[in-house]
């Protein structure tokens, strides 16, 4: 009796691919097998240098989206059409699961195995797919996970990413958490996107721009005549949402009577227009969305906290900028690539611009960032965006270390000749020094000031100051 996993032994006994396999392992590739299903029959060893180890065993009998993620191989996207229709799909991205919380961008090669080659291999294989990783595609892609839009390089980000992919079976309620401008509904989209509701609309609402009663025929719709205005039905957000998700953004700020129908709705699955007695079935995914301390507000009497548990049956919550500065570069990046690509034009950050981001706090998160992007990019004259074309705060020009003015030097030089002279002779060495660390770091403001032991304010202070070019 064989002492190996079930698993194990129904690849082993799989015939024809070994050599193929061994071809693929010697380039860093990774060879994965279907049947008609798409179920994964034989993964080579490669997978467990790409994933973790003992992924190639784990694989065996999967579908393939649980290692790949089911963007690709869902029904909105085309890969799978393709590859039924005997077509060669090359260069796809995907996002490899390689174990709890951890993930990586991968290139996907797929081709459908034509039936005399199967019948000498293996009569269940149809289709093959060939992973190699990605970060070494470019700069912009290392270390980078980029799936249904998101873009992450920190581990905290990296986790909400993967959260994100295995989901892609549930409909389960989300209560997604964090600061204005940090990507809740970049989230939210994502989660329908990857679901089995993706066919179906996304319908968003802001449930803190609307007072009460207008909030309320907004969500759930009103007949003709239920007060005064209402001149003919309208249709709610729920109802434009049936058979897909609707996004409840700013929940913290829904008026608490309203929280009460909400509640009842989410737990019978049923609602009724306004001014309507007839029940209506609720089938939407809920996903809610608040930059508010709902366990403040719990406390505060402003949120129902049977509410909030049917609300978070599964939280997310993204952190600001500030915490996941490894994001910064890249989302910096991509952001410029998109605002550019609108205007038709290819654009770079220059270093010192980088590091101008990667040091300020965004209070404002990524959407700040982008703003920030937005600003530069038509400020720019050049392919390259400098830190002159940053918005003023960025920059530091207009305050001193301390967070204060520059100081007024008071009322004209009196100082003696000599004085004079050995202060000019002063500003000459500091020159010299300056310029001599700027050389070294290839001009790179924020490695100099680092250098030399100031902030990139000061050093840039300094330069204006001492007339120094750049």
């Amino acid at each position: 009796m064989s002492s190996l996993p079930a698993a194990a032994l129904a690849q082993a006994e799989t015939p024809g691919f070994g050599t193929l396999e061994t071809v693929f392992e010697a380039i860093g590739r990774a060879l994965v097998v279907l049947d008609a299903g798409f179920r994964v029959i034989r993964a080579s060893h490669t997978l467990n240098d790409l994933a973790y180890p003992g992924a190639a065993e784990d694989a065996i009998g999967r579908p393939i989206e649980d290692l790949v993620g089911a963007k690709l191989f869902g029904p909105t996207d085309t890969l799978r059409e393709s590859l039924e229709n005997g077509k060669r799909e090359e260069g796809r991205r995907a996002v490899l699961h390689c174990g709890e919380g951890s993930a990586r961008l991968v290139s996907l090669t797929a081709a459908a195995i034509p039936d005399h080659v199967s019948s000498h291999c293996d009569p269940r294989a149809r289709y093959i797919v060939v992973i190699r990783p990605a970060e070494n595609d470019n700069e912009l892609l290392q270390s980078m996970i980029a799936s249904h839009g998101l873009v992450a390089r920190s581990p905290v980000m990296r986790k909400v990413v993967h959260l994100v992919e295995s989901l892609h079976r549930s409909e389960a309620t989300v209560l997604i958490t964090g600061e204005s401008g940090t990507g809740k509904e970049l989230i939210a989209r994502a989660l329908h996107a990857s679901s089995p509701r993706c066919a179906g609309p996304f319908v968003a609402v802001n449930c803190g721009a609307l007072p009460g009663d207008l909030l309320e025929s907004e969500l759930f719709g009103h007949v003709k005549g239920a007060f005064t205005g209402a001149v003919r039905d309208r249709v709610g957000r729920f109802e434009m949402a049936h058979g897909g998700t609707i996004f409840l953004d700013e929940i913290g700020d829904m008026p608490v009577h309203l929280q009460v129908k909400l509640l009842r709705v989410l737990q019978e699955r049923r609602y009724e227009r306004v001014g309507d007695s007839s029940p209506r079935p609720m089938d939407a995914r809920v996903i809610a969305a608040t930059n508010v301390d709902l366990v403040e507000a719990i406390r505060a009497g402003r949120f129902r906290e049977d509410l909030y548990y049917r609300l978070r049956v599964v939280p997310i919550h993204l952190p600001p900028l500030r915490e996941r500065v490894e994001d910064i570069p890249v989302l910096a990046r991509h952001l410029l690539a998109h605002i550019g690509g609108r205007e038709g034009r290819a654009l770079l950050l220059s270093p010192d611009t980088l590091a101008a981001l990667e040091g300020y706090p965004f209070p404002g998160n990524v959407r700040e960032l982008e703003n920030a992007l937005e600003f530069a990019v038509a400020t720019c004259l050049g392919q390259t965006i400098q830190i002159e074309n940053l918005p003023p705060e960025y920059r530091g020009l207009a305050r001193d270390d301390d967070g204060e003015p520059p100081a007024d030097d008071g009322p004209g030089d009196t100082r003696t000749e000599a004085e004079r002279a050995a202060a000019a002779e002063a500003a000459d060495a500091e020159r010299i020094r300056i310029v001599r660390t700027l050389e070294v770091h290839h001009w790179n403001r924020g490695k100099a000031a680092q250098a030399l032991g100031v902030s990139r304010s000061t050093l840039w202070r300094r330069m204006r100051e001492l007339g120094i070019q750049w």
